[in-house]
């Protein structure tokens, strides 16, 4: 017989995924002892296991493990696809509703006129208030790395301008030949 025609029929695809379940239900449930609710949310009791899944059937519904860790475990007597369907669908508006902070670069050479620096800093204003961090960098090239302190004067007055809104992150600090500092929104200031 062919190995593949085997494996087929023997439960063994190849490349499949079986998604893992969260929660242990009827007769994969180990504690001879439940404390169950019903279906309303009601608490029933403590009964054995058998006589759990006994209710259970009764009414056509899974034995669901909610909380394995508390003694007695406790479990719900509901639809298992019913129950699954109602975690995916809270997860699902929690992963909506969670803001991703991102970090936004403003870059400034040593020498950026006043119009320059208000027009960046207007721009970290706003990416700092919509909840992302900013990281202003002064780039140097060649011998410009010898005005290290115009440089680091630029960074304290871009700081200055958004202390209302953020905090610094990170201090001033060189990479390699650019100097940086982060900052983050300050949620305290803001809401202000």
């Amino acid at each position: 017989m062919n190995i593949r025609y085997l494996a087929h029929f023997a439960g063994g695809h190849r490349g499949r995924k079986e998604k893992t379940r969260k929660h242990k239900l009827n007769n994969e449930i180990r504690s001879p002892e439940l404390r169950i609710i019903d279906p309303d949310g009601k608490m029933l009791g403590v009964y054995t296991k058998s006589k759990a899944l006994q209710m259970a059937h009764e009414r056509e519904l899974d034995l669901v493990e909610i909380a394995p860790q508390a003694k007695p475990p406790v479990c719900k007597i509901i639809d298992y696809g019913k129950f699954a369907y109602e975690i995916q669908k809270k997860e699902k508006q929690q992963r909506k509703h969670q803001h991703q902070q991102q970090m936004k670069e403003i870059r400034f050479k040593w020498r950026t006129a006043t119009h320059d620096f208000n027009f960046k800093t207007r721009h970290a204003r706003e990416f700092l208030l919509s909840g992302n961090k900013v990281k202003a960098t002064v780039m140097f090239r060649g011998r410009e790395i010898t005005h290290k302190e115009i440089g680091r004067e630029l960074l304290k007055r871009f700081i200055e301008a958004l202390e209302d809104v953020g905090k610094v992150d990170s201090v001033l600090r060189f990479e390699g030949k650019n100097l940086t500092v982060v900052m983050a929104p300050d949620k305290t200031k803001s809401n202000k």
